[in-house]
């Protein structure tokens, strides 16, 4: 049961981080800037949702590539076809995401919760990593859906948690996150504070040992990390890093661990 319940998780996250890729690029551009609307190579976007859900190789490059491949006159040259819009790690990395949280909530319906905010960490972890930012378009939306969904499985019987407990978690972990913006806002960015929101929320589901575990392990994994570019000389202290995948990875193991100890 278990084996095919992760399984299907599996798939579900390989299918929704094949979404991953072209959206993470078309977010990543610096503030102030239009979200992007062409590929690397100049062709448009077009597909669902006005282009926002589609492969990371556009139309126009898959073309392209047809072409040199049956040796269309004209064609571009091979090394000019591909799109560069990064692809190959978010399918794999959402896919080993959804199968460990479904290995440690099992049947439990706070599961499909898990399931589908678990793409939105990654495009978020993606974006944030390529240009240090983390768009409201996503991270707000995100704390809703979170309070949302686990309103939801609250409602449901076997649940695991407490949505009071979850909002509360939203709350003062968001709150946290606000101090240290008003004590070093060039060391925390406003859109962590956003952020912890969500990832609150989601912690406090499993009570508040979660949220303190996995708002620690976020700080102490982008800590190492630190540490580890300056001792390699590739950064010096005042040298900023996107902190939002550590935070997203942090409370990733919370939930994992929740999940177990339920």
């Amino acid at each position: 049961m278990y084996a095919m319940l992760m399984g299907v998780a599996a798939i579900w996250g390989a299918a929704t981080g094949l979404l991953v890729p072209r959206a993470a690029y078309r977010f990543s551009v610096p503030p102030g800037e239009p979200w992007r609307d062409a590929c690397p190579a100049g062709h448009p976007l077009t597909g669902p949702a006005r282009a926002w859900l589609g492969a990371a190789r556009c139309g126009g490059c898959a073309e392209a590539i047809a072409e040199v491949r049956t040796g269309t006159p004209g064609a571009v040259p091979p090394e000019a076809a591909p799109s560069a819009i990064p692809h190959r790690l978010a399918p794999v990395v959402t896919a080993l995401a959804c199968a460990a949280l479904a290995w440690s909530t099992g049947t439990r319906p706070e599961l499909a919760a898990w399931l589908l905010l678990a793409p939105v960490a990654v495009l978020l972890a993606s974006i944030d990593h390529r240009v240090h930012r983390l768009p409201d378009g996503l991270t707000l939306p995100a704390a809703g859906a979170s309070a949302v969904l686990l309103g939801l499985a609250s409602l449901l019987p076997e649940h695991a948690g407490s949505w009071l407990s979850a909002l509360l978690g939203g709350l003062v972990l968001g709150a946290f996150y606000f101090l240290l913006f008003l004590i070093n806002p060039r060391g925390m960015g406003f859109g962590d504070v956003k952020l912890a929101l969500s990832l609150g929320t989601a912690l406090g589901w499993y009570g508040w040992p979660i949220v303190f575990a996995g708002g620690f392990a976020g700080f102490l994994l982008g800590a190492v990390y630190g540490a580890a570019l300056v001792a390699l000389r590739r950064a010096d202290r005042r040298t900023g890093i996107p902190f939002g995948p550590f935070m997203i990875t942090g409370a990733f193991l919370g939930l994992l661990f929740g999940g177990l100890a339920a």
